[in-house]
Formats: structure tokens, C-alpha cells, sequence
């Protein structure tokens, strides 16, 4: 067994691949105060607020540093469907986001509710949508992948919606709270080494 030093100022994480490779067979779907709305061509502001809401406890960050173009040239992709999770005041409270660009393969891009929603129950209806809409003629393998920088709970609940982890890598990259991408008390669960420039 051995260590590999992570730098000050990064963060390492373990991510695991999983896949489903059969259409799931039909069942009711769960109910909830809540429904999907398409979100055609989103402003990359308003897709980076909702972005920030619902994966700031979990570092999401990849799609804050991107500029503009790059983000418009993935969420206006006509081959990228992207949905609003709407509560009953009409709120924004969550965020799938599937991935058609790899046909047969279907990838669940991003899947989340904000912090107040989950460990409800609520995550079992998000499922249940996406497989519903992932599953298409053309599609023969709907795939994910999650982190170690996720909830404890997400692997458990990706294998429970029918998906079987096939491969695990390790990601090491720059904090992105240190960028100001995200809040300095952002996931703390993966505290940062650095100090932020004026602390002491």
C-alpha cells in the first residue's frame, strides 16, 4: 500500500464510473411536490446560479470556469437536454441534465437538488425522470459517474436505481474555492490547505 502527497491548494478525489446497459423495466413513478421543466438554450448566468445552488456543497465546479462560449457551446447543443426542477412556488430547486452526444450512449451529465431537498425522498422521483427520458430507441447504455466529493450516500443510491460501477479513477485538481469559483465554506467535508490571500 502506498500514499501519494496531494499539493497544497489541491484537492484528490476518487471517482467511480457506473452504467446501466438494459432498459429498466416499467414501474410507477414516486411522487413529489415538484416538476420538470425543459430549459431551452439557458443563459449560461442563469444555468451557472442554478448550477452553484444545487452542487456548491459538493465542489461542483467545472461549469463555472468555463467562459461563455464554452458553456453555450455544451448547454445549447441541441444533443444536450437540460431540465429545471421547479417546486409549487415555481422555484428552481434542481438540475438535471443528460447528455446525447455520444449516441448509443446516454450520459447522466448532472443530477441534483438543493441542500433543503435532499434526504427526503425527493431524489427517487429525479431518477425516475431521467431513466424516463434517458431510455430512448437509440440508446443502449445510459451511464454516470460520482466522486468521493459527493454525498456519502450517492454511490448507494446510483447502484439502487440499477446502475453497476465498472471502473474508478483518481482526479486531482486545483481548489476551485481558492479560484473564488466557489464559497471558501463550500463542502466542508474536503477542507482546503491553503490559506485564501488576507487570512492569517
Amino acid at each position: 500500500m502506498s500514499l501519494t502527497p496531494v499539493p497544497d491548494g489541491q484537492i484528490a478525489t476518487v471517482v467511480t464510473y457506473m452504467e446501466m446497459r438494459e432498459r429498466p423495466k416499467p414501474a410507477p413513478t414516486p411522487l413529489a411536490p415538484l416538476r420538470l421543466a425543459p430549459w431551452k438554450m439557458p443563459a449560461p448566468a442563469a444555468y451557472r446560479t442554478l448550477f452553484r445552488r444545487v452542487g456548491e456543497p459538493w465542489l461542483w465546479f467545472s461549469r463555472l470556469a468555463m467562459s461563455d462560449g464554452e458553456l453555450g457551446a455544451i448547454i445549447h447543443d441541441p444533443a444536450v437536454e437540460i431540465y429545471a426542477v421547479i417546486d409549487l412556488r415555481g422555484v428552481e430547486v434542481g438540475l438535471l441534465e443528460l447528455d446525447f452526444r455520444s449516441l448509443p450512449d446516454c450520459e447522466l451529465a448532472f443530477f441534483g437538488l438543493i441542500p433543503d431537498l435532499t434526504g427526503k425522498g425527493l431524489g427517487q422521483w429525479l431518477m425516475a425522470q431521467a431513466k424516463a427520458l434517458a431510455w430512448r430507441r437509440e440508446v443502449t447504455r445510459f451511464w454516470v459517474h460520482s466522486c468521493t466529493l459527493d454525498s456519502p450516500s450517492a454511490l448507494a443510491f446510483y447502484r439502487k436505481a440499477g446502475f453497476v460501477p465498472y471502473k474508478r479513477e483518481v482526479e486531482i485538481f486545483a481548489d476551485p474555492r481558492l479560484a473564488g469559483l466557489l464559497s471558501p465554506d463550500a463542502a466542508p467535508h474536503a477542507p482546503m490547505l491553503k490559506r485564501l490571500p488576507g487570512e492569517k
